[in-house]
This record gives structure tokens, C-alpha cells and sequence, in this order.
């Protein structure tokens, strides 16, 4: 689809004055003098005279506010300029060791001296990251629960109380307020062009962190209290994020021509996808993505305003609405209703819902712009692999809207892989991928129960409830027919009419309905809920596995090496007996998780149903697996118990598992 190419700025007229123009409107020097002491000291009150309050309520007046420090700010940063690193570094490096990243905020002042826009609103944007980040940790020296939203952080009591009102009403002037210059949030959710961040902004916010690090000081000095900082977030099992192949130099360098002539970027916007990839080339992947994340929000933005017919929600909302984010694009309806067409322009608009839902939102996931603007993120060691994913995504995007003239890139050897990765990217991090993955791994841990290291048959006592060939019989009769009752749902030719247990109950077929596709894009309600439960059952029998692998493991040492009582050797004989039997219960119940999933997602999908009877029958199948995790645990050991609540829970699911017959009673 044809995109505007009109577009100069993303920042509407009132927020583009208040940014660009206000705080240049008063031409009068200001002496640094005054609000810097001899020994380097910020003098905050002085920088809080400039604060301006309306009459009517007494809160701040920003437009008032802005006019007023806009000469303060260009005094900073002049004073800046005209110190060299060394004696910054003398004068200021130990006021930035409160926020733990002292090497950002030496960064960013070696950015203020040559000015380059791209570079100082990156500077800007990572110095806003480890400010919250920093301001976070201060509050929890009062408080409990730190606030995710800047401007909620900035407008706490803990804060006032640490810093002073004043101090913090200066703060709300250049983040944290809509009202105010908002520099955070423009620049993280994509909406102003390197040549709209003035650098005096970065230069006075690089100022005032240094003040509040020397009142901080002051502070713990009065009250002998500890600043403790919050251990960074860590990207774990990097594997599960790696959905496109490895970058090299000559896809960047495609990517760089890509960019040049996609209608996905702006043109104002194309220093920041430019400086993406070569922060990428130079390893400085932290950099890379956090110029990437706000590029791709607007571009999104541009798609979906102009799909969905609303040209104005690309520029900043004012005060008193709100911002067109990821969230909004992502949805499935707009705010009246009306269905959201972003997806259907979007080749394969599952892939790209699902990757931008796995890699942002899903709770799950890795969350990456939010750990990356909250500060929770160490961004010297910002792994590879993430940005990959990032890099890798966005270059699809490109060849997706680029020009006609531009599709032979599409098919560029080193370019299609890309391609056909994305179209094959299923998610990862949605409640429903999770639950697939938790049933694989219970499911390979069941598996191994047969290598545990065991007594001679003969020595395994008869347990009571199995007594015999009959009541043995009974259990696999059940389990036999509840399979029975499954077939409909399961591949055909996979059951053996010699053996259905052996033969049913594997690690293959489990793969095998694992990896039928389900749309994890705008899951109904009733689906996430019923996922839910589901994962809590699997979650529970994974937890007997895990208690049964280890005490088989600790009984059988404590065996050979003749250290258990009569009592405790009578009581591992029959958890020996039980668990030839708990292993195929315990089986069955991962194969009906996953049958239901399938089967409910496919009546979601055709027709409303009371699932609130459903979920009673999954709630009383979870009742069992938590009361297993009970009976297993080493404290109980109670292994009579385990198989007569197995029998009786056998017996239920039987009554009810012809889910085909409940199923269609449900969905009627």
C-alpha cells in the first residue's frame, strides 16, 4: 500500500513550540554562577526560583516554567562545553554513582561536545532509562512497591520527602509530565526527529542528576541509611528468542539501502535507523535497539493511521489524550469499536503481531522496551542475540513496504531467509505457547522415570489398592478407555489395538499435538482462561515428576548403602510398586491438557460456550495434581493414598471425557 511521504514532523503544533520554540523565547545570558557554588555544587535553589506555579492552584506552571529555564539551560551546556573531560570527571563523576551507571552519564557528556542530534537524543534517551531507574531505587528506601510510570515516580511522597517538593516540580518540567517538556517519552515512543531535541534539554538534565546525586548524599549522610540498587534484569534462555539467523555485514549493509528508499521510514527519522545499524556493526547493541524500538512504534503508527483513516493520531497527543503506542496498534479494535485494520495490511500480520507481542508485551517475554526505558536493563552487556532479533525483524518490515523497484531484495540470497523466517514465526511467550512448552518438558521428564535407578523386581512389595492382577488391570482398563474416548482428537493410525497405553501415551505424539497451530492472536477470553488452568495442572505434574526423581534417587542410595528402617523401606517398596502406575496416569493427563487445548481453541473459535462448567472439571483434574504434589512430597510419602485418589480421579475423568459429546452440549 501507498504510505505519505509528506510527513516533517510527528510532533503536533502545541507540542513542537513547547519543545522547539518556548524555551528559546527568552534571550537574556544567564550567569552559571548563579546556580553553580565555588566547589561545583548545584545551587537548587536558585534552579527552583524558576519554577513558576498558577495562581489558581498553586500546581506548576509548565509553559510559564519552560520559558523561564530555557537561558538556564543554555548556560549549562555552554558551561559544559567549556569543560574537558578530565575535569568533569574530577568535578562531577562521583555525583553520578547513586544511579549505578556512572559511565552512561560520562557518555553523555562527551555527546554534548561535538552535538550531533542523533547522538544526543540517544544520549538523552539512556540518561532518562537510568535516571528512573536510579530515582526507583531512592523511593524504596520509603517506600514498597516502586511505581512503573515515570510520572507516578516523580509525583510520589518518597521522593519529595528525600529531595524537596521544589527539586522534584524541576524534574516534572522536562520528564515525567505531558503537561511539560515530556523529553522521555517523545523520544522513546518515536515521535520527534533528532533535529527536535535541543541539547541544551540533555546538557541541564545531565546537571540536574548530578545535583540530586549531591542532595542524596546529604540525605543518607542525616539519616545512615543505604542506598541499595536493584539487580538488573538478565535475558535467560536466549535459544527461545532466536527466530532470525545471524546478521552479517552484507544484510546490514542491504538493510542500509533499504532504509533509504522504504516508504516504512520517515524521512526525518532516517539518521536514527541509519545510527541503528551502525551501532549494530560497532557492537553496541544496547544502541542499536534502543534507536530501533521507537522507529518501528512509528512506523507502525504512520501504517495504522493511515489504514485506519486517522492522519492526526501520528502526531504526540496533547495532554489530555493519549498516545498512539504499541499497545493501540496491536489491539483488535480501535477505541470505537471498529475492527483494526494494521493486521490486514501486514503480510503475514500474525507474524508480525506475534514477534512485536512476544518481544514487548507477552509478560512473559523478554519485555525488551520496557526493561530497556525503565533502566532494568545493564546496557553494557546488552546481549547480541536480543538486538538480532530486533535488527532482524525490522529489515523484513523494510522490504515489506519497500518500493516495487526494490522487491529483488526480497529474494536476495542472504535477504529470503529473513523472509521466510518471519513467515514462519510462531509465538513464543503467548500463555498458550508457554502452556505447549510446559507439557513437553513434564512430559520428558515422565519419560525418564523408566532409567531410575530401581531394587530387583522381586523385592517390590505389592501395594494396597493394587493387590493383584485384577485391581493393576482395572487402572489400565480406565486408562485404555479414556484413550479410546481421545482418538477422535488424535492423529490417526497411533494407537495399537494390542497396546493403546504403550503406544498412545509418547513423547512423540505429544510433540507431534504440540505443534498444531493455534492462533494466538487475540485469544478469546475463555481460551486464556481454560490455558490457564491447563498450565497450572501441567505445572503440578511436573512437580510430582520432579519429587519422584529425586526421592527414587535418594531411596535407592539409601537402600544400597542399608540405611533406612523397616518403616522406610517398606514405604519405598510401594513407591516403587505406585509408580509404574502414577507414569501412564500422569501421561494421560498431559495428553488430555493438550487435546483440550486444541479442542477448545477450535470451539472458541466457532461458537460462544459456558465454559464455567468446563472449567469445573479442569479445576477438579487441578485438584488432583495438587493433591499428588502433596502425597509425593518427601515430607508425606504417602503412596497407598496416591493410587486410591488416582483411582478415584481415573474413574471421574472416565464419566466425562467423551469431551466430543460435552463439548458440542456446551458450545449449543
Amino acid at each position: 500500500m501507498a504510505l505519505p511521504d509528506s510527513v516533517t514532523t510527528c510532533l503536533s503544533q502545541p507540542v513542537h513550540y513547547v519543545i522547539c520554540k518556548l524555551g528559546f523565547e527568552k534571550k537574556d545570558t544567564y550567569d552559571i554562577n548563579n546556580i553553580l557554588s565555588e566547589n561545583g555544587e548545584v545551587c537548587w535553589q536558585a534552579v527552583t526560583e524558576h519554577v513558576c506555579y498558577l495562581e489558581s492552584d498553586q500546581s506548576v506552571d509548565y509553559i510559564k516554567s519552560i520559558r523561564s529555564l530555557g537561558p538556564v539551560c543554555e548556560s549549562v551546556n555552554l558551561y559544559f562545553k567549556s569543560l574537558t573531560k578530565e575535569q568533569f570527571v574530577v568535578q562531577y563523576a562521583s555525583w553520578f554513582h547513586w544511579t549505578n551507571c556512572t559511565e552512561v552519564f560520562l557518555e553523555v557528556f562527551d555527546i554534548l561536545q561535538y552535538t550531533q542530534a542523533t547522538e544526543v537524543a540517544l544520549g538523552l534517551m539512556k540518561l532518562t532509562s537510568c535516571l528512573e531507574r536510579a530515582l526507583g531505587d531512592v523511593y524504596l528506601l520509603k517506600g514498597n512497591d516502586c511505581p512503573f510510570l515515570l510520572r507516578d515516580l516523580l509525583a510520589s511522597e518518597q521522593l519529595a520527602d528525600v529531595f524537596g517538593q521544589a527539586v522534584m516540580n524541576v524534574l516534572k518540567v522536562f520528564i515525567g509530565s505531558p503537561h511539560g517538556l515530556n523529553l522521555r517519552n517523545v523520544l522513546w515512543h518515536g515521535f520527534a526527529s533528532p533535529q527536535e531535541i535541543p541539547a541544551k534539554y540533555c546538557a541541564m538534565l545531565l546537571f540536574l542528576t548530578a545535583g540530586l546525586g549531591q542532595l542524596l548524599q546529604t540525605y543518607l549522610l542525616q539519616t545512615k541509611v543505604v542506598l541499595i540498587h536493584r539487580p538488573y534484569v538478565i535475558f535467560i534462555s536466549l535459544e527461545e528468542l532466536d527466530a532470525f539467523p545471524d546478521l552479517n555485514n552484507e544484510v546490514l549493509s542491504i538493510a542500509e539501502e533499504l532504509v533509504k528508499r522504504s516508504s516504512f521510514v520517515l524521512k526525518t527519522m532516517l539518521p536514527f535507523w541509519i545510527a541503528a545499524l551502525t551501532a549494530f556493526k560497532q557492537s553496541r547493541y544496547a544502541d542499536s535497539v534502543i534507536l530501533l524500538l521507537p522507529q518501528l512504534e512509528v512506523g507502525l503508527r504512520l501504517l495504522f493511521t493511515t489504514t485506519n483513516k486517522c492522519p492526526n493520531r501520528l502526531l504526540t497527543a496533547e495532554s489530555s489524550a493519549l498516545y498512539t503506542t504499541f499497545d493501540e496498534m496491536l489491539a483488535k479494535n480501535l477505541d470505537n469499536e471498529e475492527i483494526n485494520q494494521l493486521p490486514v495490511v501486514l503480510e503475514e500480520p500474525a507474524m508480525a503481531s506475534d514477534f512485536l507481542w512476544d518481544f514487548l508485551n507477552h509478560q512473559e517475554g523478554p519485555r525488551v522496551r520496557d526493561r530497556l526505558s525503565h533502566g532494568e536493563i545493564n546496557l553494557e552487556t546488552f546481549p547480541r542475540e536480543v538486538a538480532n532479533q530486533i535488527v532482524g525483524f525490522a529489515i523484513t518490515i523494510l522490504c515489506r513496504f519497500s518500493d516495487e523497484d526494490m522487491c529483488s531484495f526480497k529474494e536476495h540470497m542472504v535477504i529470503k531467509p529473513l523472509m521466510n523466517c518471519a513467515s514462519c514465526y510462531r509465538s513464543r511467550f503467548h500463555p498458550i505457547s508457554r502452556l505447549k512448552k510446559q507439557v513437553l518438558e513434564c512430559v520428558k521428564s515422565v519419560h525418564s522415570w523408566p532409567e531410575l535407578p530401581t531394587v530387583p523386581e522381586e523385592q517390590v512389595e505389592k501395594i494396597k489398592g493394587v493387590e493383584g492382577n485384577a485391581e493393576a488391570n482395572t487402572l489400565i482398563l480406565m486408562i485404555s478407555e479414556i484413550i479410546s474416548q481421545l482418538q477422535h482428537y488424535m492423529p490417526q493410525n497411533c494407537c495399537s489395538l494390542d497396546d493403546p497405553v504403550s503406544s498412545v501415551l509418547t513423547e512423540r505424539l505429544l510433540v507431534e499435538l504440540c505443534d498444531t497451530r493455534i492462533c494466538t492472536l487475540y485469544s478469546p477470553r475463555p481460551l486464556l482462561e481454560v490455558a490457564a488452568v491447563l498450565r497450572k495442572i501441567s505445572a503440578q505434574c511436573h512437580q510430582v515428576s520432579r519429587q519422584v526423581i529425586a526421592g527414587a534417587g535418594l531411596r535407592y542410595t539409601q537402600w544400597v548403602n542399608k540405611a533406612l528402617r523397616s518403616r522406610q523401606r517398606h514405604n519405598y517398596r510401594r513407591m516403587l510398586s505406585s509408580i509404574k502406575f502414577l507414569s501412564p496416569v500422569l501421561r494421560l493427563i498431559l495428553l488430555l491438557i493438550t487435546v483440550e487445548l486444541v479442542n477448545v481453541h477450535s470451539v472458541c473459535k466457532k461458537n460462544p460456550f459456558d465454559y464455567q462448567q468446563y472449567l469445573k472439571f479442569l479445576k477438579s483434574v487441578l485438584q488432583y495434581t495438587e493433591n499428588l504434589v502433596t502425597y509425593t512430597s518427601p515430607e508425606k510419602n504417602k503412596w497407598d493414598e496416591t493410587m486410591e485418589l488416582t483411582k478415584k480421579t481415573l474413574i471421574k475423568i472416565r464419566k466425562i471425557s467423551d469431551r466430543k459429546l460435552m463439548l458440542m452440549h456446551l458450545a449449543t
